[in-house]
């Protein structure tokens, strides 16, 4: 059986600059992975069936991106293997950490392998772009600044540090954070390149803060260094100087609240299936 790491990212800031005819949100972003990751396991079938099991059984749906990642490139290929897929879940749902959609990348990246569909990667991005805005950095597998719709990708060096995440056990829906009448659309396009210099923020961060959960979280967190939503939440962050810095602020985290100590990265796991 194949293993492969599904890692979670986090915005360092997420600007809505408009929108476009059809609905979408044209978006300004850069996109960091960190170590903290879900784990897929693949076993290939000599039938056509694609199978899910997973540890969390209220993600065992038909509309599961790692099923509809998997149907896409079946169909798309032509492809008569299917496979057994086991997800270990690890990261939290619901928290804008970007999960499902890594799931469905580290998908697409080793069912393209295993099956030996041989998609290039910018046809694998195409693929997820249909099921979901953050699934082709996944499949990019570097850190970018993000545009457009989260098709326009541009690698980025970035520091690596440590952070901590504080998960306020509170699910947050994408469509409906999009879709809030509250939500700055109007952001002025900065020079993405220059964004660490720049005043930046996350739109959806006075929309998430309404949830009392979330609120205290951020006053929590704020007390120690300063917090930041990443995408449409529930999870946030904030940058810390060293790993022990990092414990000794994710040991003092309320019971109410989960924190995770992660190290940022530059490169995804899943980088080694182009290798």
């Amino acid at each position: 059986m194949n293993t492969w790491l599904a890692p979670a990212k986090l915005n360092l800031f997420l600007h809505i600059i408009g929108t476009r005819a059809d609905g979408f949100h044209l978006l300004q972003s850069v996109i960091q992975f960190i170590d903290l990751c879900d784990e897929l396991k693949f076993k290939l079938r000599s039938d056509e069936k694609i199978k899910l099991n997973c540890t969390d059984a209220s993600l065992l749906k038909d509309d599961n991106l790692v099923l509809r990642a998997a149907n896409i490139l079946q169909k798309s290929t032509a492809c008569k293997q299917g496979a057994d897929i086991s997800l270990n879940k690890i990261i939290p749902t619901g928290a804008g950490l970007g999960g499902g959609s890594s799931n469905a990348a580290t998908t697409f990246l080793a069912l393209n392998r295993l099956w030996n569909c041989e998609l290039k990667s910018s046809q694998l991005e195409a693929l997820g772009q249909q099921l979901g805005t953050d699934i082709p950095i996944f499949i990019r597998a570097r850190a970018c600044m993000v545009e457009g719709t989260g098709e326009k990708l541009e690698p980025i060096e970035l520091s690596e540090p440590w952070y901590v995440v504080v998960y306020p056990n509170i699910d947050l829906d994408t469509k409906t954070m999009y879709a809030n009448a509250d939500l700055m659309r109007n952001c002025t396009p900065i020079k993405i390149r220059d964004f660490a210099q720049q005043a930046t923020q996350n739109v959806f961060e006075p929309i998430a803060r309404k949830q009392p959960e979330i609120e205290r979280a951020f006053q929590w967190l704020n007390e120690y260094s300063t917090a930041r939503l990443t995408g449409s939440g529930s999870a946030l962050f904030a940058v810390c100087t060293s790993e022990q810095e990092a414990h000794n602020i994710a040991n003092n985290c309320p019971t109410e609240f989960v924190a995770f100590v992660v190290k940022g990265m530059n490169r995804s796991p899943v980088a080694s299936l182009y290798e």
